[in-house]
């Protein structure tokens, strides 16, 4: 749903992915070339001195949530006395930039890679090379297109986070419900799973006249604005609204309120972010489905320990980081929490 924001609402997807920060040149060379730029970064990658470096390729920074997960991911790698080498995409789908950085990464003989893909497809010939010079790679937050062409992923199951919203959607929904949903590119793993989960959940498919009108965002408040706008302008009676991630959600709970239609347009999204947890608080969201970006990098690091420590490898396909529905207006047989059980475990800045 990559994608989003570095403070506040400026935030891309779900998983749902950002517009970059300006990047100086010699920035860019710093985090692309050089294993000792940076805080801890080490001396030779390779761990010439008999070191582990592992490799981090995250998306964007100014996305929290990939902020997030890079910070757990450095963290545990450091509780493990290891260096790191970092790299971070600059823009939505930027896959050139990481495949960059993975080159680098192999040329300078990291012992694992921990990649955020920006492309389902664009990064398995580079990652099979570096499989190739017997380097772990494992991905986080989505996965590869084929899965395995990564030796494992830890992320959240997208189509189940899509089912819970889907199903709390259905049970909450009107008598004639209208369906509008703002989504991302949907050859995005998590945008599709999210996007799929969300209808299945649901009991319908896009084809059907409940759905009014779908829209593609870049996951971000601004335009999740301007296509909520146009899906009213067109559909006025719509009345249910999937969203592909929080902060498209509340840039759609904008438009609806401009139209008078606030209190009558339900709204649900997926994240776990706490500024999204405080708009279920706040009325604006009816749910959203938590991720656990921690437990990615966290766990994805385990992995690359045990393949270190006896060359196990981790489970080949998804590692399921965990789901769980937030809203305040639960629904028979669907489990949730609360806000307040929200606000107490969701990411972000409070």
């Amino acid at each position: 749903m990559r994608s989003m924001r570095s403070t506040g609402w400026a935030q891309s997807p779900a998983r749902t992915r950002i517009t970059a920060a300006a990047v100086t040149a010699v920035a860019v060379t710093c985090a692309l070339t050089l294993a000792g730029c940076g805080s801890n970064s080490g001396g030779g990658a390779g761990g010439s001195d008999g070191a582990v470096t592992l490799g981090i390729v995250e998306l964007n920074l100014s996305n929290p949530f990939f902020g997030t997960l890079e910070k757990a991911t450095e963290s545990a790698a450091k509780a493990k006395g290891w260096k790191v080498m970092k790299a971070e995409a600059k823009t939505p789908g930027d896959s050139a930039t990481q495949v960059t950085a993975v080159e680098n990464m192999i040329n300078n003989k990291v012992k694992a890679i921990v990649l955020n893909p920006a492309n389902p497809t664009a990064l398995v010939d580079v990652v099979k090379k570096a499989r190739d010079k017997g380097i772990l790679v494992v991905t986080v937050n989505t996965n590869l297109t084929p899965i395995d062409a990564a030796d494992g992923t830890f992320a959240t199951d997208n189509v189940a986070a899509g089912k819970l919203i889907g199903q709390w959607a259905a049970a909450s929904a009107p008598s004639s419900p209208r369906i509008g949903m703002l989504d991302f590119d949907l050859s995005d793993g998590a945008a599709g799973g999210r996007h799929n989960g969300f209808l299945e959940g649901y009991g319908t498919d896009v084809k059907s006249p409940l759905v009014a009108g779908t829209a593609l965002t870049k996951g971000t408040v601004d335009t999740g604005q301007s296509a909520m706008e146009n899906l009213l302008s067109a559909h006025p009676d719509i009345n249910t609204v999937y969203t592909i991630n929080e902060p498209t959600a509340h840039g759609a709970y904008t438009a609806i309120k401009n139209k008078g239609l606030a209190g009558k347009v339900s709204l649900v999204s997926v994240d776990g972010a706490c500024t999204g947890v405080e708009d279920v608080k706040a009325g604006i969201i009816g749910a959203t489905a938590m991720q656990f970006p921690s437990r990615m990098g966290q766990q994805a690091v385990e992995a690359v320990a045990a393949y270190l420590k006896d060359g196990t490898k981790p489970k080949s396909g998804l590692t399921d980081t965990g789901t769980v529905l937030i809203t305040d207006k639960p629904v028979a047989g669907v489990e949730s929490q609360t806000s307040t059980w929200g606000l107490e475990n969701c990411w972000g800045t409070k």
